[in-house]
């Protein structure tokens, strides 16, 4: 494994990053699992920072979280948020980007490449979190109740918030590339 070094436009980014991560988290609607923007932000830091930098905001805002700082939804923080019934689908959002670093530079960084390792990583964050959830609760539902319960009302919203990212990305980059460079 090779290292990488950060310039501090990078470590820039990726701060940024993280603190729409955690706005985004702050947007929510209460239900079993929150509806918040946090996989719109998830996918946006992998779409504009890349698989290891977009992970490493990703890694940052749990870490953030996990020490106590109210940065997951409903402003709650702390290890207790990361190993509640919900915390699987936050822990989730590590393993979409471990996904995304290992797809993208195998497949490609065409956007349907983008697309599909994105969408496989919702489903593993689905996957992933509603195990956890079951497990954290106990034997008092069934996995079709849970999915019910913890996914399937989530589905559209995700692909909407997916599609947006895609476009926010897409419009981001010229403009931040046309003030990058030297005049």
């Amino acid at each position: 494994m090779t290292r990488t070094k950060l310039s501090t436009k990078d470590i820039a980014y990726i701060g940024l990053v993280t603190t729409l991560i955690v706005i985004c988290s702050w947007i929510s609607i209460p239900m079993a699992i929150p509806f918040t923007l946090q996989t719109f932000a998830v996918a946006f830091a992998l779409l504009f920072l890349g698989g290891k930098k977009g992970t490493l905001a990703i890694m940052i805002y749990l870490l953030i979280g996990a020490i106590g700082i109210p940065v997951f939804a409903n402003f709650r923080g702390g290890i207790a948020s990361l190993v509640s019934p919900t915390g699987g689908y936050l822990v989730g959002f590590l393993i979409q980007g471990f996904i995304y670093s290992l797809f993208i530079p195998r497949f490609g960084e065409s956007n349907m490449v983008k697309l599909i390792t994105l969408l496989i990583g919702n489903v593993a964050i689905y996957a992933f979190g509603t195990i956890w959830f079951l497990i954290v609760i106990g034997n008092t539902m069934t996995f079709w109740v849970a999915l019910g319960m913890c996914v399937f009302p989530y589905v559209i919203p995700d692909m909407i918030k997916l599609a947006l990212a895609f476009v926010v990305v897409n419009r981001l980059k010229p403009i931040l590339r046309k003030s990058t460079t030297p005049t």
